[in-house]
C-alpha cells in the first residue's frame, strides 16, 4: 500500500470528539504482510517487539497472519500476549524484584505460552531456573543500554553455561543503527553481527546449542535479513521490529519501497489562531 492521503479521508468528522485516536485496519493489515514479506515471506521469523501496539484486535491479526511469538517490555504487555494467545513472549530487558515476581505469576497462569527474559549477569539466573523461566543473554551491540559487550565473549559463554537448559539463545538489540544511507546502514548491521556470530560459533565449539538468535528492530531489519550468517544456520533467528505495524514517519523514511504506510494518526479540531502563521489544536500541536 502507498502512502496516499485519500486513504485517510474521514467522510464525517463533525461528530467526533476530539482529539482521536484514529486506526487505519486495512493498512494494519497491509504493514504485517509487508513485514512478513520482509522476512522471507515466513511469519516465523518475526518477533514484533508490541510496545506500540497494546492491542488484543491487532494481536489477533497479527496471529491471523501465523505471527505469534513476541517481545514485551512491561508485565502489563506480558499479561496482554498471554490472554491474547501468544505462543511465546520474551521481556526486553532483565526483570528484577516486584516484575520479576509478577512475570511469574503470569506465566504461571498462562501455561501455554513461553515466558522468557534477557538477562546479562548470574543474578537472577537460580531465581529463573527454578521457576522454569527461559532466559536469552542480552548482548550490547555497542548502542550501550543495556547487556554484556559484544566483545565479551567469554563473558557470554559463562552466562549461558550458568543457565544450563534455561539458555534459550542471544538477544541483540541493534537499534543504533539507523544511517539515512541503506548501503551504510546495511555495512555497519553485518559488521554488528559478525561479532555476534563469533560468540555463536565460540558457544557451539563448547557444546552450549544456541536455539534462537533475535535481532534488529526496524532500521536493520531488513538489514538483518540479507546477513549470509543467518541463513541455513542451525539457530532459529527472528528480527523484532514493532512499530511498523503502525508505522509512524520515520519508520516510513527508514524502509521506503517495502510498502509501508502510517496505520495510526490523531484527529484534531482547530481550536485557536493566536497569529497569522500560527494555529493551535486540540491535540496540543502547534
Amino acid at each position: 500500500m502507498e502512502f496516499r492521503l485519500q486513504n485517510y479521508a474521514i467522510a464525517d468528522t463533525a461528530n467526533l470528539l476530539t482529539p482521536a485516536l484514529l486506526i487505519y485496519p486495512e493498512i494494519v493489515e497491509a504493514n504485517i504482510a509487508a513485514t512478513v514479506r520482509l522476512a522471507g515471506g515466513d511469519p516465523n521469523r518475526w518477533r514484533p517487539h508490541i510496545k506500540t501496539v497494546k492491542s488484543a484486535a491487532v494481536l489477533a491479526r497479527l496471529a491471523a497472519h501465523g505471527v505469534l511469538n513476541f517481545k514485551c517490555s512491561t508485565t502489563l504487555e506480558l499479561l496482554l500476549a498471554c490472554h491474547s494467545g501468544a505462543a511465546d513472549v520474551v521481556f526486553a530487558f532483565s526483570l528484577v524484584g516486584a516484575n520479576a515476581r509478577r512475570a511469574v505469576e503470569i506465566a504461571n497462569d498462562y501455561p501455554n505460552t513461553r515466558v522468557s527474559v534477557l538477562i546479562e549477569t548470574p543474578d537472577m539466573i537460580p531465581f529463573w531456573t527454578e521457576r522454569n523461566v527461559g532466559m536469552f543473554i542480552d548482548v550490547n551491540p555497542g548502542m550501550d543500554r543495556t547487556g554484556v559487550s559484544q566483545d565479551r565473549v567469554e563473558q557470554v559463554v559463562q552466562l549461558a553455561q550458568a543457565a544450563g537448559e534455561g539458555f534459550r539463545g542471544l538477544h541483540y538489540y541493534d537499534g543504533h543503527v539507523h544511517a539515512t544511507d541503506y548501503s551504510e546502514r546495511e555495512k555497519q548491521a553485518h559488521e554488528g553481527y559478525d561479532h555476534l556470530m563469533r560468540i555463536v560459533n565460540r558457544l557451539a565449539e563448547l557444546g552450549v546449542p544456541v536455539g534462537e538468535v533475535i535481532t534488529s528492530g526496524t532500521p536493520a531489519a531488513p538489514c538483518a535479513m540479507t546477513y549470509p550468517g543467518f541463513r541455513n544456520s542451525t539457530f532459529l533467528h527472528r528480527i523484532s521490529p514493532g512499530t511498523v505495524v503502525f508505522c509512524d514517519l520515520n519508520s516510513l523514511k527508514q524502509l521506503p519501497g517495502f510498502g509501508y504506510a502510517p496505520a495510526a494518526l490523531v484527529l484534531a479540531t482547530v481550536i485557536s489562531k493566536p497569529t497569522a502563521n500560527v494555529i493551535t489544536c486540540d491535540a496540543g500541536h502547534k
